[in-house]
């Protein structure tokens, strides 16, 4: 297939490029490279060297102004993000994902796209009154539900731009025909995430046997962790099928970050205390996903210990 990764730079976008270029497909990266992150800086690369694909130093508006969208599948991983500090202390930053996604829209209507789009909205679409301390339950997709106008206050305004990215999927298919898969993914994390991320962070001190290990806010905050090598493995053997609903990509497993780093250091060989910095942000008390959905397509391989194991390892290598 010719494939169009925007983001192909970024966590979940590089992952997606290694593995359909070892795939041997056609693929063209795109990135405006604001995380600075090359392709030759990447942890894991793909076997076929850049000049066997085709990476492109562009931003996707850019890139529309441009060219047609002669391609078989798009995955659109481009987008302002980062960790919960970006997200609470940057709001108007996060924003510009409502122009991104806009104007790729725009640009698929505009030439009649024919393909496949993937669109990664978020987790945090979900009303936050459903993950607090006092009212938590596992989020299922029907609890956002644009087709009978059913929303709440989703997670800041990066929550709004991933909600009105799902609606203007919606629109772009009802109007326009354009086949978009939509996705919720839920914490996922991996081995060569960055550090401004709670799960690589706290893995890194854990290699490093700090004691005790910092946790931001209280550490009593579940979240349902799933790798990376899960969300890629999902969408390609879901994309597909999934049309005019959004997919949950999570495990329903909650794991608060106290119990993350107990876990941690358990299997790191030691017992590890606590310190919570409550000065810090720590969104919501509960984002869990109820998986049922997803399981009846694709069941997670990367237990959460193992996903400890493997960053562990990965940061020890690098102290």
């Amino acid at each position: 297939m010719k494939i169009l990764i925007s983001g192909c730079c970024g966590f979940v976008g590089r992952h997606f490029t290694r593995r359909l270029v070892d795939d041997g497909h056609d693929v063209i990266g795109i990135d405006n490279m604001s995380a600075g992150i090359y392709p030759a800086d990447w942890v894991f690369k793909p076997k076929r060297p850049i000049h066997e694909w085709k990476f492109y130093y562009a931003d996707v508006r850019e890139w529309a102004r441009k060219y047609k969208p002669d391609y078989d599948l798009i995955i659109h991983c481009a987008a302002v993000v980062g960790g919960r500090l970006k997200i609470d202390g940057d709001p108007l930053a996060v924003a510009t994902d409502l122009a991104i996604d806009a104007d790729l829209y725009q640009w698929l209507a505009k030439h009649r796209f024919k393909g496949k789009l993937v669109y990664f909205s978020s987790s945090a679409v979900y009303p936050i009154e459903l993950q607090t301390a006092a009212t938590h339950l596992p989020l299922h997709e029907s609890m956002v539900d644009l087709k009978v106008n059913r929303i709440g206050m989703p997670d800041q305004t990066y929550g709004w731009a991933k909600l009105t990215g799902e609606l203007l999927a919606r629109h772009a298919d009802i109007t326009y025909g354009i086949d978009t898969a939509v996705y919720r993914p839920f914490s996922g994390y991996g081995e060569d995430q960055d550090l401004s991320y709670p799960f690589p962070a706290i893995m890194r001190r854990i290699a490093q046997q700090q004691n005790p290990v910092e946790v931001w806010g209280p550490g009593t905050q579940a979240r349902d962790f799933i790798h990376i090598d899960d969300v890629v493995e999902c969408v390609l053997q879901t994309y597909v099928k999934v049309r005019g609903e959004p997919l949950n990509i999570g495990t329903g497993r909650p794991t608060d970050f106290q119990s993350l780093i107990w876990m941690a250091a358990e299997i790191a060989g030691y017992h590890a205390e606590v310190k919570p910095d409550t000065l810090k942000p720590a969104g919501v008390h509960y984002r869990v996903s109820d998986p049922y959905r997803m399981s009846q397509h694709y069941l997670p391989k990367i237990s959460l210990e193992e996903g400890i194991r493997r960053s562990l390892d990965f940061h020890r290598t690098r102290l």
